[in-house]
């Protein structure tokens, strides 16, 4: 099989979208950007993944580049450090390393294996420390992740982190019990299991070490910047359902939002790729809307004090990065080969991904 198409720089895509998912709103309205750093971004990740043991030599060399994990990072937190934006890349792609194990440990029927991952994550991100050396690799390099994010902040970013990242391994627990057991969450329950699964807030506390300041409650908390910063990860796990559909589908999957619609809404299969693609043109739209307001309340922190105006400049490079992440999502969805389902020669299992349990054969 041929590998994927290596990477060149993606700030002009030239890329063929289906017209089911082309959304010519983003193409117009969110111009994509890409942060500098980003071809020394992917060669550092390339090597990262091969010192960390998380992809073999052979699938890293022919397949990391044209999954273009680095490029989504680079599309998305503009701005950032360098120091910063590579531990992002670096625990980015360890998150798609572990949904695939976490993919392959259910096809396999390894509950066991997946219990005993899962109970270690819980405990790396309560002293990563003592994990770098782990025997799993996805053990460790969680720990090497864990361990750069939490130097940026402070305990209290960093505990914030944890608990954020505590919730998503717990939904992805839920979501092994579903898949083995055949459970299609309703839709209701399956919109608050997917913000968990998708990790909404986890990459939405990742725009503050990028904006080099943690944001205080109060701006978090504040009903305009909430909404935004909700929407962009709205649209970004809805857009990756619609896109997935079809791979998920022949994997035999239970958690998208268009397999719940089929389901419980008996809605065919066009039926529900229309209602999907209705919900993420809305989400668009109202990001829009919650944006203006958001930035309105950001420029009123300017109150002339030191503070103030460091507050405000952080939250309005927040939101500048929440946009970013529409036309970022978007691109990555149609370069990445993690969704070219129809050139893999099995379409339930990604060439890239490595069956095997961790210390099995």
């Amino acid at each position: 099989m041929p590998a994927f198409p290596h990477s060149t720089s993606p700030a002009t895509p030239a890329v063929a979208i289906p017209p089911s998912l082309a959304l010519p709103v983003i193409e117009a309205a969110f111009p994509r950007q890409l942060h500098p750093y980003w071809p020394r971004l992917q060669e550092n990740t390339r090597s990262w993944l091969l010192e960390k043991r998380l992809m073999s030599a052979d699938k890293v060399e022919e397949y990391a580049d044209g999954l273009c994990y680095t490029d989504l990072m680079a599309g998305y937190y503009l701005g950032a450090p360098d120091d910063v934006l590579q531990a992002i890349a670096d625990f980015s792609a360890w998150f798609f390393v572990w949904d695939d194990r976490h993919d392959r440990d259910i096809v396999h029927g390894r509950p066991a294996a997946w219990r005993h991952l899962k109970n270690r994550l819980h405990s790396v991100l309560d002293a990563p420390g003592l994990y770098l050396h782990h025997r799993d690799p996805l053990v460790a390099g969680f720990a090497d992740s864990v361990l750069r994010l939490y130097s940026f902040l402070g305990r209290r970013w960093n505990a914030r982190f944890a608990r954020h990242f505590h919730a998503v391994i717990k939904a992805y627990d839920r979501e092994f019990h579903n898949r083995a057991n055949g459970i299609v969450p309703k839709v209701e329950e399956y919109l608050e299991l997917r913000r968990l699964t998708f990790a909404h807030w986890i990459w939405t506390d990742l725009l503050e070490p990028c904006a080099g300041i943690e944001l205080s409650t109060a701006v978090r908390k504040n009903p305009a910047f909430h909404r935004a910063a909700l929407l962009s990860q709205e649209f970004a796990a809805w857009y990756n359902d619609l896109c997935s559909l079809p791979k998920e589908i022949a994997g035999d999957e239970v958690h998208n939002l268009g397999i719940s619609l089929i389901r419980h809404e008996k809605l065919t299969l066009e039926e529900a790729i229309a209602e999907l693609r209705k919900r993420v043109e809305d989400v668009i739209l109202e990001f829009v809307a919650a944006e203006q307001e958001a930035r309105r309340f950001a420029e009123s922190l300017d109150d002339g004090s030191t503070r103030g105006r460091e507050m405000s400049s952080a939250a309005i490079v927040c939101l500048g990065n929440m946009r970013n992440w529409f036309s970022s999502v978007y691109w990555f969805h149609h370069e990445s080969g993690r969704y070219m389902v129809d050139n893999w020669d099995d379409r339930s299992t990604p060439p890239y991904v490595n069956n095997e349990a961790a210390g099995e054969k």
